[in-house]
């Protein structure tokens, strides 16, 4: 009886410390928890960075596209502009050739041939305004690009910040290391950074 209770006694010692062990390991790794929650954050700050990096080459694409369809508004003005020119040149070459001819122009025909010149000369100048007017929105609209194009890079690169941080948590959760905890969490306040900072640029 006496050596059942001793194994009894034993028994309940081992579960007793077998209970003490796990509370102190539980203890010990009570910090990773919060590397757990810690990666769910990050890991939602670069699903923002994700989004709003598509976002900036959205606007890119949109901006290019701008610049290209002002572009060829700006091109058929110009092409407008020359067939007005040609206009202009035949009916002073007509007006030239008269004038070498020595024949004498009729007071009408040589008004109409003046006005006719001017006519042209006056839809080049306004051709002119509507053709540089493009030319600003093409040129508008790529520095816009370039802008966007920029800030879209710079969100990827604090996105991949964001990543390496989520894998160096990843790895320290598996291997028990604080240390490398500190160092994914000061990864992912670098990319927090960069993202903020991408977001205030104007």
């Amino acid at each position: 009886m006496s050596t059942d209770l001793n194994e009894l006694n034993a028994l309940v010692a081992t579960l007793k410390a077998d209970q003490l062990a796990q509370k102190e390991k539980e203890k010990r790794d009570a910090w990773t928890k919060y590397v757990s929650l810690s990666m769910i954050c990050l890991a939602v700050l670069a699903a923002i960075a994700t989004q709003k990096g598509a976002g900036f080459s959205s606007a890119t694409m949109k901006q290019l596209n701008e610049a290209t369809y002002n572009q060829a508004l700006a091109s058929d003005e110009w092409a407008h502009y020359q067939s007005k020119g040609i206009k202009q040149s035949i009916f002073e070459q007509e007006r030239d050739r008269l004038i070498a001819a020595g024949a004498t122009i009729e007071p009408k025909l040589a008004a109409d041939l003046a006005a006719k010149v001017e006519h042209y000369e006056s839809d080049k100048r306004d051709i002119t305004k509507i053709a540089k007017g493009f030319e600003a929105k093409r040129d508008a609209a790529r520095e816009l690009s370039a802008q966007y194009a920029k800030r879209g890079q710079d969100m990827g690169l604090s996105t991949t910040f964001f990543q390496i941080a989520i894998a160096l948590g990843g790895v320290c959760l598996v291997v028990k290391k604080r240390w490398l905890w500190y160092v994914s969490m000061s990864t992912g306040l670098l990319a927090a950074l960069q993202m903020f900072n991408v977001l205030l640029m104007h």
